[in-house]
């Protein structure tokens, strides 16, 4: 089937479903408009759909959407900041009450992190916005105790979801709203081999599997 042609059935099971079964939803969603509780920062892989893994209804989710589901730090400087603006309306618009960055295996963005820029084409963009994660990557390639490939990826692709964390609390209207007990930050890891969701745990330093 063609790619396009796809989508467009995909489209009727949507409208089929929301439309003529569940006509109540969309309604109420166009009546009062957005209101999610909980904001996700997410990898653009086409393989890791937050909504999805995470069997979501339309307005459950505000998802930011990034290579490699980075947080910048705040840096107002006129520039043009997609997530960053993004997390602003999530935060201050809709005051949501959870911000999720949801990072994941085998991530290409991370392994262009690892490599640089050796053998690789030259990129516009990607190289620049990589570099917010690398003290992850320097934190990576100083541990001698990851041996392969297989190891360093997945330690790195943890580690920047601990960066962008620690990125959110330099934005001072999450920082203060997280002071402040209305706002809470998570990290979790998908494994899109296996299924499995980690939830990064502050205490101990690390990921373990999450309770369902």
């Amino acid at each position: 089937m063609d790619p396009v042609d796809k989508l467009l059935e995909g489209y009727k099971r949507f409208r089929d479903q929301y439309f003529h079964q569940e006509p109540e939803l969309f309604a109420k969603l166009a009546k009062k408009g957005q209101a999610p509780a909980v904001a996700v920062v997410a990898c653009c892989d086409s393989r890791v759909d937050p909504a999805i893994i995470l069997d979501c209804e339309p307005g459950d989710l505000f998802i930011i959407r990034n290579v490699a589901n980075l947080v910048p730090p705040y840096d107002p400087d006129g520039r043009h900041h997609g997530t960053s603006a993004a997390l602003e309306f999530a935060v201050c618009g809709l005051n949501v009450q959870h911000i999720i960055v949801v990072g994941h295996a085998q991530c290409g963005g991370i392994q262009a992190l690892l490599q640089g820029s050796d053998g690789a084409q030259p990129r516009d963009f990607v190289a620049s916005w990589m570099s917010i994660a690398d003290g992850a990557r320097n934190d990576t390639l100083n541990n001698r105790a990851l041996q392969t490939p297989e190891d360093r990826a997945r330690f790195c692709e943890q580690a920047a979801i601990r960066s962008s964390i620690q990125n959110l609390l330099t934005f001072p209207w999450i920082n203060e709203r997280v002071a402040q007990g209305y706002l809470r930050c998570h990290g979790w890891y998908f494994d899109i081999g296996s299924g499995e969701l980690l939830r990064y745990d502050s205490a101990c330093g690390g990921f373990g599997t999450l309770s369902v």
